[in-house]
């Protein structure tokens, strides 16, 4: 049981230091907390006070453990249900306020304080009333494990980091109900011990999310603090970059406008040439790093009012000549109002758009939707091109990395751009990509944090919006 103990402790502490802001991770870290405290109690009453009793250095020493031990195995018997019950209503919340749900944990407290007041206190034997627990106990762990499962999923790009989670949580919480609640309440105690095995398997399940999916939004936060950190960094560069070529290009047109006026009166229309070819130059070179610094410059976000179907009608008007045979197909839910920046949100979706018909190289289907998630909006863009491979789909973020050759103006920053405007509006961009099968770009705006207003139906019963548009395949 020490590594049960070692481990689940980790996993803990891992979840709090990764995001201690977010309620989920905080409710899961409790969880295994109770989960660790039940090994400690059973490393305690199996190894560490056994040695001490054998070499009796002090009885206030051995007196001391068995307080903690005992302190441990309340701690998970009582807390282990009701802490896991809390992450459910916290993964997959009610539609509920933050007084009602306060209230809600209140009341799941009540049979943890009946018990510990009315029933036996601890012995090592029989550490609760397994009789009288197991009715409350059982139908928190099977009620949370129920809410977890139901969970909706606002886009497909988290369905893999779900079922991790369902995986590493659910099988290592529903087999402790069994050992250490159920069959104690039957007659057959000191049965946790086949835990570990579950618990190994919960462990090895969430350091593998934690390395390829995510688990809880570890990997993407830190994706995303990387990310921010790159973003800024080319943010200071280009802005530093793009004064200083502005000046000097400024010294160029300058001196080759005098040299210019020189050559216009001395008749040398060669000299004249060649200072055409160097302006030229210098103009393009401004041009250039003034494009970069537009995309890279830290955002001032202005949020007014928009509705979403009209910016996004609105944003794919100019591409109706690019689209030739890529056959256009909309699935739009209308009405929704939200707080955002037009210029910056329409600007990011056309980069999308644009690198959707680029990819599909004048042929496939484009599909663009905008669904309603439980929390949140999503506006999915979806091509049928050549589409990447996992390493191209986690690189396309990165500023400057494009995977298309021969086209000077493209610098690689369109997605990049995406993304922060994104973060801006306190929303998450995420990508889906197979080779073979194409591409999809998810734009997920938080209803609060855009102050998205629900639609009001008065006369007909769907909202959605379906047609094609474009050429024919």
């Amino acid at each position: 049981m020490l590594f049960v103990w070692i481990a689940l402790w980790a996993v803990a502490l891992v979840l709090l230091l990764a995001d201690p802001r977010s309620r989920v991770n905080r409710r899961l870290s409790a969880a295994a907390l109770c989960g660790g405290a039940g090994a400690l109690a059973a490393t305690l009453s199996e190894v560490m006070i056994p040695y001490i009793h054998d070499s009796r250095p002090s009885d206030k020493i051995e007196a001391a453990l068995y307080f903690v031990q005992a302190s441990s195995s309340l701690t998970s018997y009582y807390g282990l249900p009701y802490s896991f019950m809390l992450f459910a209503l916290a993964y997959n919340p009610p539609r509920l306020r933050g007084t009602a749900r306060r209230f809600i944990s209140l009341i799941l407290l009540l049979p943890i304080v009946l018990c510990l007041f009315l029933t036996p206190g601890y012995n090592e034997y029989h550490p609760i009333s397994f009789s009288v627990v197991v009715w409350w106990a059982v139908p928190y762990f099977l009620a949370a494990a129920a809410i977890i499962v139901s969970k909706e999923i606002g886009h497909r790009a988290l369905s893999h980091s779900h079922w991790l989670i369902c995986l590493a949580v659910l099988p290592p919480a529903l087999f402790t109900m069994i050992m250490s609640y159920v069959l104690p309440a039957l007659g057959m105690l000191r049965m946790w011990k086949y835990n570990v095995w579950f618990v190994i398997i919960g462990v090895v399940v969430f350091l593998f999310g934690l390395f390829t999916y995510g688990f809880l939004g570890l990997r993407v936060l830190v994706d995303r603090r990387r990310l921010d950190s790159t973003l800024r960094a080319v943010t200071s560069g280009t802005a530093i970059l793009n004064h200083a070529i502005k000046n000097d290009v400024g010294k160029m047109r300058l001196f080759t406008e005098k040299m210019k006026t020189y050559a216009e009166t001395t008749n040398q229309p060669e000299l004249l040439e060649d200072l055409a070819v160097v302006q030229k130059a210098s103009s393009h070179i401004q041009e250039m790093i003034a494009r970069v610094h537009r995309r890279t410059e830290d955002l001032e976000i202005r949020p007014r009012s928009v509705h979403l179907d009209v910016l996004i009608t609105d944003t794919l008007k100019p591409f109706g000549v690019q689209l030739g045979r890529i056959k256009l197909e909309l699935d739009i839910m209308q009405d929704w109002q939200c707080e955002i920046d037009p210029a910056q949100v329409g600007e990011a979706l056309n980069n999308l758009i644009s690198n959707a018909i680029e990819a599909m190289n004048g042929e496939g289907r484009l599909f663009i939707a905008l669904r309603e998630g439980k929390r949140e909006l999503t506006l999915e863009i979806t091509d049928s091109g050549p589409g990447m491979g996992r390493a191209q789909a986690v690189r396309s973020l990165e500023p400057f990395y494009t995977t298309k050759s021969g086209k000077e103006t493209n610098f690689g920053l369109g997605l990049p751009y995406a993304y922060y405007v994104m973060r801006k509006h306190r929303g998450s961009l995420y990508i889906r990509s197979k080779i073979g099968v194409g591409t999809s770009v998810f734009m997920v705006f938080p209803k609060r944090s855009v102050q998205a207003v629900k639609p009001q139906v008065a006369d007909r019963d769907a909202t959605v919006e379906r047609s094609a548009i474009g050429g024919s395949n």
